[in-house]
């Protein structure tokens, strides 16, 4: 054959092989609401800049009738490509090709792109849809999740990984994007769960669809197992590259720098607080008020909404920003907001991002419920990620600080290295009614009139307490700001912290409160 011929046929094969399934398989998927794997990959990347590789791959399976199927790709498209200009390496399961199901060759084309982008150092992006295990490979396709989820480990905290729930992903293919930095789900197309409804209720008798057991608004909401929810898969497509901007590459750079921009002039931070630290306000608001172009790109958001955890820019810089909501529970720190910020600090230590805490909070909610759901080892993950953490660290106290809810958020004892505090903070063992209560007992109960003294007890507690200057005496506090300052004041602390370098006890890992 001429290489004229070569090429042509050669560009005939790869037509075949990329229609995956087949004609039929993509029109089943198209009314599904869902696009193709391939379509899902070159809507997410820049233009032009994918490159596939393994296109002919096949399976290798000979039991069941599997010797005379053919499985374009064995279901799975891996390669590489870019977004906003950055290297990526990207694999998407093809449900049009045996339902995506994991086989042996499946799962090896998988792990190859996930060595490729540990080696390379650049982000892993895995697109799920699949039915789950090939049932006619028995073992190898367990083999192959446990090599996948092998690589997950070893490429937490090395490189950025990234999975989208585009379809089912149900039983052992949970453990993935459990194992990643971030998962995203879209609404009416993301199933996730350990075990189907069928077996639900042949087990248990329990009657569930499988958007009530697993669907996007479940994990985004309730189990905290989705960090990003999007309404269809091309705004999810849009999220994802958004956080490609705020991150960087490895864990041996910082995110690119962006042109810096002061905040937006109506966002006034001394409007923001209220003077009455019983009422709430939106303290989203005050972190646009620092940050460039008043822009925050908030994480989980419909999970655990008492504590706010997301990423904004300072002078072009990528800031991880962590801070009680006073709008829920006021602020307090529970299992799941101790989960959730926990989780999101180590993330930033582990890739360089500094981290601004902003807090107002009563403490640790108290209760049963709390006490029985093991409050007592989550809250100690938020001490621990602190701890740990050796990235620049700034605390600004904005109202109250309570109790251990006040060590927890990154106070001076966890190694904070600058903490400001606004002159409405107040800093105490607990609230002024709560104290009074304890320290004036006897008084209160031998007054004439009980209610009277205790009023003036509660008033002689604020009057040493509820200011931030007894903890300022002490030196736990660097300075006591104004409003207004706060931007600047983080700003020149992130200035002198950026080539901050901590000593460590020699160790080979610490022991976190899983």
């Amino acid at each position: 054959m001429s290489l004229r011929s070569n090429v042509l046929d050669l560009r005939k094969r790869k037509r075949e092989v990329q229609k995956g399934g087949g004609d039929k398989a993509i029109e089943k998927q198209a009314k599904m609401g869902k696009l193709t794997a391939r379509e899902r990959i070159l809507a997410l990347l820049d233009k032009n800049s994918f490159h596939e590789y393994d296109l002919f791959v096949e399976h290798s399976a000979k039991d069941f009738g599997m010797e005379s199927k053919i499985l374009h790709g064995d279901g799975v498209i891996i390669g590489t490509g870019t977004i906003y200009n950055k290297p990526i390496c990207i694999f998407a399961q093809d449900f049009t090709v045996a339902g995506g199901s994991l086989g042996m060759m499946h799962a090896r084309k998988i792990t190859k792109i996930m060595d490729h982008a540990l080696k390379m150092r650049v982000p892993l992006i895995g697109i799920n849809d699949s039915g789950g295990a090939r049932i006619q490979e028995g073992v190898n396709s367990l083999a192959g999740y446990g090599e996948i989820f092998f690589r997950n480990t070893l490429a937490s905290g090395v490189i950025p990984q990234i999975s989208v729930i585009l379809g089912p992903c149900a039983g052992g293919a949970v453990y993935s994007p459990a194992l990643t930095d971030f998962v995203f789900v879209v609404e009416n197309i993301s199933k996730m769960f350990i075990t189907g409804p069928s077996v639900i209720k042949s087990v248990l008798g329990e009657e569930i669809t499988m958007e009530e057991l697993g669907g996007a608004r479940v994990h985004a909401e309730l189990t905290g197992n989705a960090h990003f929810f999007s309404t269809s898969e091309l705004e999810c497509f849009e999220q994802i590259k958004k956080l490609i901007s705020y991150i960087p590459r490895n864990n041996g750079t910082k995110a690119l720098p962006f042109p810096p921009k002061p905040p937006k002039k109506g966002k006034k931070i001394e409007d923001i607080v209220p003077g009455d630290p019983r009422i709430p306000y939106d303290v989203r608001d005050i972190i646009k008020s620092v940050t460039d172009s008043s822009e925050f790109f908030e994480i989980m958001e419909s999970f655990a909404p008492n504590i706010v955890i997301g990423f904004g820019r300072m002078e072009g810089d990528t800031v991880g920003f962590v801070a009680n909501q006073p709008m829920v529970l006021a602020g307090v720190l529970d299992t799941d907001s101790s989960d959730k910020a926990g989780r999101f600090i180590r993330y930033c230590d582990a890739f360089n991002i500094p981290i601004v805490t902003l807090e107002d909070l009563p403490g640790y909610l108290p209760g049963v419920d709390q006490e029985h759901a093991g409050v007592i080892r989550h809250g100690a993950k938020i001490l621990y990620a602190y701890s740990e953490a050796t990235v620049p660290k700034v605390t600004v106290i904005l109202r109250k600080a309570y109790g251990g809810g006040y060590i927890a958020m990154n106070s001076r004892h966890l190694r904070a290295d600058f903490v400001f505090a606004w002159p409405t903070a107040e800093i105490a063992v607990m609230g002024p009614e709560g104290a009074a209560n304890i320290v004036f007992r006897k008084e209160i109960s031998e007054a004439e009139n009980p209610e009277e003294v205790r009023q003036e007890k509660i008033q002689e507690y604020k009057k040493k307490f509820a200011n931030p200057y007894v903890a300022a005496a002490q030196g736990y506090i660097d300075e006591v700001i104004e409003p207004k300052e706060t931007r600047g004041r983080i700003l020149h602390a992130m200035k002198v912290s950026e080539n901050k370098s901590i000593a460590l006890p020699r160790k080979k890992h610490g022991i976190p409160p899983f």
